[in-house]
């Protein structure tokens, strides 16, 4: 079971890790997580280092970042993260008591979409950008199930930058299972068929990280 800057260094390292997988199949590899009711379709390397540094660097700079607030107990509350929201027209989408309108999407973001279409074998129209500042940015214990997702929700998810840990635990509390794996820099998972209906997903906060990192979750909005 997979366990749970100086800039420079870090970049180096995920180069070297990187690298390995630019030639030949590569990009392709693809590992599989079985949680028994679920599972999760991991792409190690989707994005080379150097895709990955460029594409990290060109959607902080240009990605109209936004913070969102939640009304939780009475009291307002910031997300722990910024976002932005983009997908087709009317692909409007709703969560936690935040109604997102789509932004028109960005060239960098279609790219990121063409790679991940082909990978996946599946067709997406929207997605949900969150970017992760430092180790004190966070998303808590959550499922993508809203009912604009579907049945079965279907959710392609990209990352660059820092690793993170990403945690699962069984939606039912009487199940004691965990599993949690790394996020790595230019990785994808897919996740579908009934991870969504079945677990819960989040990324902790993490102490003493300085480095960022994005994640993009494409999804199909009915």
């Amino acid at each position: 079971m997979p366990q749970l800057f100086s800039r420079t260094y870090w970049l180096f390292g995920q180069l070297m890790q990187s690298e390995l997988f630019v030639h030949g199949e590569g990009i392709t590899t693809n590992l599989k997580h079985d949680l028994g009711d679920a599972s999760i379709q991991e792409f190690p390397c989707a994005f080379s280092a150097r895709e990955s540094d460029q594409y990290l660097c060109e959607l902080i700079a240009t990605i109209p970042w936004q913070q969102d607030t939640l009304w939780i107990a009475g009291k307002e509350i910031q997300v722990p993260r910024l976002q932005c929201w983009m997908g087709d027209r009317g692909s409007n989408y709703s969560y936690s008591g935040i109604r997102l309108e789509p932004k028109s999407w960005s060239r960098p973001v279609l790219q990121i979409k063409k790679r991940v279409e082909q990978l996946c074998q599946r067709q997406f129209n929207s997605v949900l950008l969150n970017y992760y500042r430092n180790g004190r940015d966070s998303v808590s214990w959550h499922a993508d199930d809203e009912k604009e997702l579907g049945k079965h929700p279907v959710i392609a998810s990209v990352s660059f930058g820092a690793n993170r840990k990403f945690q699962f635990r069984p939606k039912l509390k009487t199940d004691k299972r965990r599993f949690q794996m790394d996020l790595r820099h230019g990785s994808l998972l897919l996740m579908s068929d009934t991870l969504q209906n079945n677990w819960l997903h989040q990324l902790p906060k993490l102490d003493g990280l300085i480095e960022p990192r994005i994640n993009l979750t494409f999804r199909i909005i009915y």
